[in-house]
């Protein structure tokens, strides 16, 4: 399926580009995600969602097909499996920057989605109200980084060398991220009301089986 938003960062493009190209940094800032470990150009992690009481974790790589800084563009491909068996997942997200004003620049983000199992129950309309939304969070969280990050300049500027210290070689292997456990994204919180009228048959059924299978167990 393939999906569309944008949002807006109030930084001039060459500096929204810096930051959007930069996994490490912004990937605290996309909701469920979590990035583990970095080999060369691939990025490693997971992503954790809910449906209701159903909770799954896509484990699974992102890498850069291309990344063009003449014209801020990019674009990623990112592949996942559910760690309990139950589903794929494989987007292509094409995202491209436009300067609004001097301070100020649109990013405009295509995917083509493919998932199966049970978040594929959802459709192409749910989805597209889901994406939007954690769209926005994720552009509040990333702006919220950035605010703090100029609060506190030298947060980021501190480097191994600015002590006389040699810089630290790189090794052999995946290099670890250390990064806070996300919680899950609830999809049915994030598309809101109207969702859950729609999967309202889908949500009784498994709640009555989450009801019988703790009765069996008594």
């Amino acid at each position: 399926m393939e999906l569309s938003n944008s949002f807006e960062v109030n930084r001039s493009i060459d500096d929204t580009w810096v930051v959007l190209t930069d996994v490490e940094r912004i990937a605290p800032c996309l909701p469920g995600a979590q990035l583990q470990e970095v080999e060369g150009d691939e990025y490693r992690g997971i992503v954790k969602i809910k449906v209701g009481p159903i909770t799954a974790q896509y484990k699974g790589a992102a890498t850069f097909v291309e990344k063009l800084d003449d014209v801020h563009r990019m674009v990623l491909n990112a592949k996942g499996r559910d760690t309990r068996g139950a589903g794929n997942a494989e987007a292509v997200i094409t995202a491209t920057l436009e300067p609004v004003s001097e301070t100020s620049t649109r990013v405009e983000v295509n995917t083509d989605l493919k998932v199966t199992g049970k978040v594929a129950q959802f459709g192409r309309g749910v989805m597209a109200d889901v994406s939007a939304k954690l769209m926005g969070q994720f552009a509040d969280n990333l702006e919220a980084m950035l605010e703090a990050d100029a609060a506190d300049p030298d947060e980021t500027s501190v480097t191994s060398a600015a002590d006389g210290k040699p810089e630290p070689q790189p090794t052999a292997g995946p290099r670890k991220i250390d990064m806070p456990e996300p919680e899950a994204v609830d999809l049915l919180d994030a598309a809101g009301a109207p969702v859950l009228k729609r999967l309202a048959p889908v949500i009784g059924v498994v709640l009555v089986l989450l009801i019988l299978r703790r009765l069996l167990r008594k």
